[in-house]
C-alpha cells in the first residue's frame, strides 16, 4: 500500500513539472526527493508513469525543471558513490535515478538546443567538470560497488567496508577469461543492477541516433570519455564486458525446459555487454588534438583521444585468450542451430546480429585473432551459423542488415588463403536448412546457400550479388572437389546471368558474368584434377559459353534481346529454357540434376528458344536429394524454411551498400609468381576501372565509385532513352567494349579438347549414364593444352568510409529494435535511420 501511495506521489510530481511557466525551486528538496526516495518503481513502471508527451512538454515549456531533474539525479548518483552505496535505501535511490535518466535522456538528445546540456557543469561544483563526465564516473564506479553490483572481497562489517573511490576494480572483474582467472559467484540481484546501469550507459551513448547519417561521423563525446584514460575503470570494464559475453552458456547443464522454470538474469546482462562492446568499438575516431593549455580538460571542444577499448582488443595475443573468445562466440552463434527433438526445450538466443558485429570488429582490430581463426577448422564453426542465418533470412525484408553483415564477414574471411583451403573439409553437420541434401564439402554448402539467396531471395538483396560472387572468386582457386549439386548451381547462375535481356538491362550486370567466368577459370587452371563434376557440367552447358561469345552487337539483335526485359524492373533469376545438347546425334547423359527455374518468370521468351518445359526449383531439389541422399534415412528435426516478415514487422532503414570496388583491393595471391606473361598483364576490368600495367609493375588499387566502374570508353557508349524516365539503354559500342574482354579462352580451349573425346566415348560405347564420362574426366589431363595459368587475384576487404557509415547505422538500428522491454527509443525522433513497417 505504501509503495502505491509513493508511486501516486511520483506521478503527481511529474504532472507538476509539466505545468506551464511553473518553475520548481531547485532548493525544494522535499519536492525533488519524491522522484528517487520512498518508492520502488521498476524501469517498466517509470516508462508507464512518465509519458513521452510529458517529457517533451517539460523540455519545451519548463526547460529549467527538466535541467534541475537531471542535475539532481546525477548529483544523487555522485553522492551514492561518495558514501560507497552501502545501505538498501541508497541502493534503491540509485536505481530510481538510473531509471528516470534512461527515460528522459533520449528526449534531451532529440532536441538540438539541448545538444550541449550534459557538457555543461553542475551548478554546485566549483570544479569545471561537465555533467556528462560526472554521470559516467558515477556509473562506472557503481558497476564495481561491493555488495551492490559485485560480491565484496572483504569480510563483512562496517570496519572492513571499502571506500568505493579507492577500490581497485581490476580485482572485481565480473567473469574469468581474458586477463582474469577467478570466476566470481553469480548473484541474480547484482546481475539485474548491472544490467540497468549498462542500459543507462547505452542510452548515454545513443546520441548519434538523433543526428543525420552525415552528422553521425562527428565524434561521440560520451564514448570518447568512457573509453579514455580519464576513466580509471576502462580496462576492467572492457574485460568484464568481453568475458561476460564469451563465458555465457545458455544451455547450462542441459536440463530440458530449465529456461521456462528459472528466470535467467545473465542473458539480459550478456546482451547489454554485447551491445556496449559493439558501440564502443565502433567509435574509432582518433582526432589529432592540439596541445591544450594547463587546466583545460582534454574532452572540451569536442576533442577525443585514443579509444582504450580498441587498444586493449588489438593487444590481446595469447592463444588461450583467442580460444576463449572464439569458443564463446561460436557457442552463442550456434545456439539456434542446436538440434533437439523436444519442442522449445532449449533456450534460444536472439543476439546473433550483435555477435556477428563483435566478431567483425575483433577480426578488424586484431589480425592475430583473424589468423588464429583461420589456422584451423574452427573457422567452419563461424561459417555454418552465418550460412544458416543467411539462408533463413533471405526472404525476410526486415533482416536485410543481417544478410549484409553475414556476407561482409565472409568477404573478409575469403581474402585469406586458409579460408578457401578449410572449405575442402567434408560437411557432415545436420543443420536444419531448407537446401538440397548433398554429400560434399563446406564449399558445396557455401555455393548451395549462395545460389539459394540469389535465386529465391527478395529484391533488396540484389546489391549483394557482387559480394557473393567475389567471395566465390576468392576461394575458387583452392576448391579441390565440387559436388554435382554445387557444379550445376554455378552453371545455372552463369546461364541465368548471361541471358541476353538480363546482360543488357543494366550497365553493370555483365560484371556478374565476369565474376563467374573467373571462378570457372580458377578451378580449371588450378584444381582441374578433382573437379570432374564441374568439367562435365561445363561440357553439357557449352552452348552458354558459345552464346556469350556471339552476343549480338547490332541494333536489331539488341532490340530482340531487350524484348524479354522484365516489366517494372523487378529482379528474379531469369528463366533459361533447356536446349538440346546433341553429340553427333547422341545427347550427353544427364547428371540427374535437371535445371532449376523460378515459377514466377516472365512468359514473354523468344520463340526460338522454347524447346522444353522448365522445372520449378523444388523439382530440382527433390531430384537432387534422391540422387545425393544416403540410403539410410534417419528422422530429422523440423527444418525451418525461409519466410517473409510478418506484416507490420518493424525494421530500420540502411545506407546504400558500398560498391565492391570501394570495399576491396585486388592483389595477387602469389606476388612472386613469374608465370604472368606480357600478354596477361592487362587485368580484365569488371569490378574496377581498367588498369593496364607493364610487366612487373604494380597495378593501381585505388577505390572507385560505382559509376566509375565503367571505363571512360564505356561511358561514351552509354545512351539514355528519352521520355522513359532516362532509362538506360545499351549500344553496340558498349557491348563490344566488354564482350571482347570476356575471359573465355581457357574454357573454350577445354571444350575444344574434351568435347570431341566425350562425344566419341558416347558414340563408341552407347552410354546412357554419366558415370563412365565422369570416370573418363577424372583420369584425364589438360597439362600443356591450356593457356598459361593466369595469376590468382584475391579481392581483399579494405576499410572504407562507406562501410564505416553503413555499420554505424546498422548497429544503432539493431540496438533500437532489440531494446523493447522497455522500448527505450521508441516514439522518439530518430534521425540516423527511418523506422519502417514491412
Amino acid at each position: 500500500m505504501g509503495n502505491t501511495d509513493s508511486k501516486l506521489n511520483f506521478r503527481k510530481a511529474i504532472v507538476q513539472l509539466t505545468q506551464k511557466n511553473q518553475k520548481i525551486d531547485p532548493s525544494d528538496e522535499q519536492f525533488w526527493e519524491q522522484f528517487w526516495q520512498g518508492h520502488q518503481t521498476t524501469l517498466e513502471d517509470v516508462f508507464a508513469l512518465v509519458t513521452s508527451n510529458e517529457i517533451r512538454q517539460i523540455r519545451n515549456d519548463n526547460p529549467a525543471n527538466l535541467a534541475t531533474l537531471c542535475y539532481k539525479a546525477v548529483e544523487k548518483l555522485a553522492q551514492a558513490v561518495d558514501s560507497s552505496c552501502r545501505t538498501q535505501a541508497e541502493q534503491q535511490c540509485v536505481l530510481n535515478c538510473v531509471r528516470l535518466l534512461i527515460r528522459c535522456l533520449p528526449y534531451i538528445f532529440e532536441d538540438d538546443k539541448w545538444r550541449d546540456f550534459f557538457w555543461s557543469s553542475l551548478p554546485s561544483q566549483e570544479k569545471t567538470m561537465p555533467l556528462a563526465q560526472s554521470l559516467l564516473n558515477a556509473i562506472c564506479d557503481l558497476l564495481f560497488c561491493p555488495d551492490f553490483t559485485v560480491t565484496s572481497a572483504r569480510r563483512a562489517g562496517p570496519e572492513k567496508a571499502e571506500e568505493l573511490a579507492n577500490i581497485d576494480s581490476c580485482e572485481y572483474i565480473w567473469e574469468a577469461g581474458v586477463g582474469f582467472a577467478q570466476s566470481p559467484p553469480h548473484n541474480a540481484h547484482m546481475e539485474r543492477r548491472r544490467t540497468e546501469l549498462l542500459k543507462l550507459l547505452l542510452t548515454c551513448f545513443s546520441e548519434p541516433m538523433y543526428r543525420s547519417p552525415q552528422q553521425s561521423e562527428e565524434p561521440n563525446k560520451w564514448i570518447a570519455y568512457f573509453t579514455s584514460a580519464d576513466n580509471r575503470h576502462a580496462l576492467p570494464l572492457f574485460t568484464s564486458f568481453l568475458n561476460t559475453v564469451c563465458s555465457y552458456d545458455p544451455v547450462g547443464y542441459g536440463v530440458p525446459y530449465n529456461h521456462l522454470i528459472f528466470a535467467d538474469t545473465t542473458e539480459p546482462l550478456v546482451e547489454a555487454c554485447l551491445q556496449l562492446l559493439i558501440v564502443t568499438l565502433d567509435h574509432d575516431m582518433v582526432v589529432q588534438q592540439q596541445l591544450t593549455q594547463p587546466g583545460q580538460h582534454s574532452y572540451d571542444e569536442g576533442n577525443c583521444g585514443d579509444n582504450l577499448f580498441i587498444n586493449y582488443l588489438s593487444r590481446v595475443h595469447r592463444d588461450e585468450d583467442f580460444h576463449f573468445i572464439l569458443k564463446g562466440i561460436t557457442r552463442l552463434l550456434n545456439n539456434p542451430l542446436v538440434q533437439n527433438y523436444l519442442p522449445n526445450s532449449t533456450k534460444r538466443l536472439h543476439c546473433h546480429q550483435e555477435l556477428l558485429i563483435l566478431f567483425w570488429k575483433i577480426c578488424d582490430y586484431n589480425k592475430k585473432f583473424l589468423y588464429f581463426v583461420l589456422k584451423s577448422s574452427d573457422v567452419l564453426d563461424i561459417l555454418i551459423p552465418i550460412l544458416y542465418h543467411l539462408n533463413y533470412s533471405r526472404a525476410d525484408q526486415s533482416r536485410v542488415g543481417l544478410m549484409h553483415i553475414g556476407v561482409f564477414i565472409l568477404l573478409l574471411l575469403s581474402g585469406e588463403r586458409n579460408f578457401g583451403v578449410r572449405l575442402n573439409k567434408a560437411y557432415s553437420a545436420t543443420v536444419p536448412m531448407d537446401i538440397p541434401v548433398f554429400t560434399g564439402t563446406h564449399a558445396d554448402l557455401l555455393i548451395t546457400v549462395f545460389h539459394k539467396i540469389i535465386a529465391t531471395g527478395h529484391q533488396r538483396l540484389q546489391p549483394l550479388f557482387d559480394c557473393l560472387l567475389t567471395i566465390l572468386v576468392n576461394v575458387s582457386p583452392y576448391l579441390k572437389t565440387l559436388s554435382m549439386v554445387a557444379s550445376v548451381k554455378l552453371l545455372h547462375l552463369l546461364e541465368a546471368f548471361s541471358t541476353p535481356w538480363f546482360l543488357l538491362s543494366a550497365p553493370s550486370n555483365h560484371h556478374l558474368v565476369f565474376f563467374l567466368l573467373e571462378i570457372f577459370n580458377n578451378i580449371i587452371q588450378y584444381q582441374f584434377d578433382g573437379n570432374s563434376n564441374l568439367v562435365y557440367t561445363i561440357i553439357r552447358k557449352r552452348h552458354v559459353f558459345h552464346a556469350m561469345a556471339n552476343l549480338p552487337t547490332d541494333m536489331a539483335g539488341i532490340a530482340k534481346c531487350m524484348s524479354g526485359r522484365k516489366a517494372g524492373g523487378k529482379f528474379n533469376l531469369p528463366r533459361v529454357p533447356q536446349r538440346r545438347i546433341a553429340a553427333a546425334s547422341q545427347e550427353l547423359p544427364s547428371a540427374h540434376v535437371p535445371e532449376e527455374y523460378n515459377d514466377d518468370e516472365d512468359e514473354d521468351e523468344e520463340e526460338d528458344t522454347i524447346n522444353a518445359e522448365p522445372k520449378a526449383e523444388e523439382d530440382l531439389e527433390s531430384e537432387t536429394e534422391s540422387h545425393e541422399r544416403s540410403q539410410i534415412e534417419e528422422p530429422q528435426p523440423e527444418i525451418l524454411t525461409a519466410q517473409p516478415a510478418e506484416p507490420g514487422t518493424l525494421k530500420t532503414s540502411l545506407l546504400d551498400t558500398p560498391a565492391i570496388s570501394q570495399m576491396t583491393e585486388r592483389e595477387q595471391a602469389h606476388p612472386n609468381d613469374k608465370t604472368q606473361t606480357e600478354e596477361s598483364t592487362e587485368i580484365v576490368p569488371y569490378d574496377k576501372s581498367p588498369v593496364t600495367t607493364p610487366t612487373g609493375g604494380r597495378k593501381s588499387t585505388s577505390p572507385t565509385n560505382h559509376q566509375s566502374r565503367l571505363s571512360v570508353a564505356h561511358r561514351s557508349s552509354i545512351r539514355m532513352v528519352p521520355g522513359e524516365g532516362d532509362r538506360w539503354a545499351p549500344t553496340p559500342e558498349w557491348i563490344v567494349s566488354w564482350r571482347s574482354k570476356l575471359p573465355l579462352q581457357t574454357i573454350m580451349r577445354l571444350l575444344q579438347v574434351l568435347v570431341p573425346q566425350v562425344e566419341k566415348i558416347c558414340i563408341d560405347k552407347g552410354l546412357t549414364d554419366e558415370s563412365e564420362i565422369l570416370k573418363f574426366l577424372q583420369h584425364g589431363t589438360l597439362v600443356g593444352l591450356l593457356p598459361v595459368p593466369h595469376p590468382i587475384l584475391i579481392r581483399k576487404y579494405q576499410a572504407n568510409a562507406g562501410t564505416t557509415a553503413w555499420f554505424r547505422t546498422y548497429i544503432w538500428g539493431v540496438i533500437y529494435l532489440r531494446n523493447v522491454e522497455p522500448a527505450i527509443w521508441y516514439d522518439t525522433e530518430v534521425k540516423l535511420f527511418e523506422i519502417q513497417r514491412v
